[in-house]
């Protein structure tokens, strides 16, 4: 087996004499064959082939085939953002009736999704803390659970998901643990090694790394065996009488029925398709990945350490500083480093974090985050403005919260940049 380095480079596409070395773009929607049986078999998934982009294109296939073996999987698929990726994996299982327990300091746009829209479709959720007891967990799973869902790293809280706790938890009700690995990415940490079932990443952030593409992707670790608990999952283990009856856990085994059925029922219905161009450029950007994420880590680490010695710092967050409260799990599941994001809190509270925020010169103000441009968010007065201070406190986002995402450029050239900018309040 490659080591991830290399397979970040040559993963999932090996060009045969005279082919093009890199991936080819096939910018097209439709394919065409010679018979109609041909194509029947493809609609009858007893062959493999494309015969529309909506459900599958070569140049996406290559690139999540890539991102499968990075995380060690068995199957992958490719979306058209993070937050389709998190939707498709959640209701792959989860329909109207059915529970989910998911972690309450994930992504907010993630909770919003889960607390209000597939609320909305009549999937209940219950939120658990990352650091809640044993007891407070379990109390959480009902008779109709069907998932267990966290991030690795919590954004933009930072919190480091207790991956073994977790899966141990889902397995016991019968239940897959999903994770969202975005933050971390498979170089610092491959989920599956510590039990989960599913991965998802919005690949807008690290993987594409340089704000060139929206999208997103759903890993399977072929691990969970959905027919040893039918009941649960009746999607998977009985008839799909909207796909020719086919029962995907029986035709395509726990390596792939996940996935098969998250592309020939959801994606066939939802339509939330990459575009070859976006999971093109999304490979140009895996292809330096494992150089990456240490710089960012890097970066992260040099920027947190000064910024604990500046006195008109309230708080740093970040895992891989003694002392944080996820210290020890950032050692244990993030032992290269964690990512290049750090929270923290400005003496002064909201009205200073929005001065030192205006005073920034090289740290860009943007909405976006893990790019390998620096980029700098204070979410109270942007993507959280709508919700009062005891509102933002009972999010876990305070009023002076700043997320810095420290990209791939000089360390000393960004403390230079929050250094001023404090000073400047």
């Amino acid at each position: 087996m490659s080591k991830i380095e290399t397979i970040c480079v040559q993963g999932g596409y090996t060009p045969g004499n005279g082919e093009p070395r890199q991936i080819p773009i096939v910018q097209s929607t439709t394919f065409k064959y010679a018979t109609g049986g041909e194509m029947a078999k493809l609609f009858d998934l007893e062959a493999s082939g494309y015969f529309y982009s909506r459900l599958q294109n070569p140049t996406c296939d290559t690139v999540a085939a890539k991102i499968c073996e990075m995380e060690g999987g068995t199957a992958a698929m490719l979306t058209s953002s993070g937050q389709a990726a998190n939707f498709f994996a959640v209701f792959n299982v989860a329909t109207c009736g059915d529970h989910v327990v998911a972690e309450s300091s994930i992504y907010g746009g993630t909770f919003n999704l889960f607390a209000v829209t597939m609320k909305k479709m009549g999937i209940d959720f219950t939120f658990v803390a990352p650091d809640c007891s044993d007891d407070e967990l379990e109390a959480a799973f009902k008779p109709n659970t069907k998932a267990v869902f966290g991030e690795t790293i919590a954004n933009p809280a930072l919190r480091v998901l207790d991956i073994e706790r977790f899966a141990d938890a889902a397995h016991a009700h019968g239940v897959p643990l999903i994770v969202d690995n975005t933050f971390a990415t498979p170089i610092n940490c491959r989920p599956f090694e510590f039990g989960a079932d599913i991965v998802t990443h919005s690949t807008t952030k690290y993987m594409d790394g340089h704000g060139s593409a929206v999208g997103g992707a759903i890993v399977d670790s072929g691990h969970f065996d959905w027919m040893a608990h039918r009941d649960k999952f009746p999607g998977l283990t009985t008839p799909d009488d909207s796909y020719h009856g086919i029962t995907y856990a029986e035709k395509f085994g726990k390596e792939g029925a996940f996935i098969t059925k998250a592309t020939a029922q959801l994606m066939r219905d939802f339509g939330s398709t990459p575009s070859p161009q976006s999971a093109y450029l999304l490979n140009l950007g895996l292809e330096s990945l494992h150089v990456r994420m240490a710089r960012h880590c890097e970066n992260a680490r040099a920027v947190a350490e000064y910024l604990k010695t500046d006195d008109r710092v309230s708080w740093v967050f970040y895992p891989d500083l003694e002392g944080n409260p996820d210290y020890e799990l950032a050692k244990k599941y993030l032992p290269k480093g964690s990512c290049g994001v750090i929270s923290f809190g400005v003496k002064g509270g909201r009205a200073a974090a929005e001065k030192f925020m205006s005073n920034l010169r090289l740290c860009a103000i943007e909405t976006h985050v893990a790019d390998a441009r620096t980029c700098c968010l204070h979410p109270a007065s942007t993507t959280h403005r709508q919700m009062s201070d005891s509102e933002l406190e009972a999010a876990g986002v305070s009023p002076d919260l700043i997320r810095l995402s420290c990209g791939i450029e000089s360390a000393e050239d960004l403390i230079d940049d929050v250094k001023q900018a404090l000073e400047r309040i």
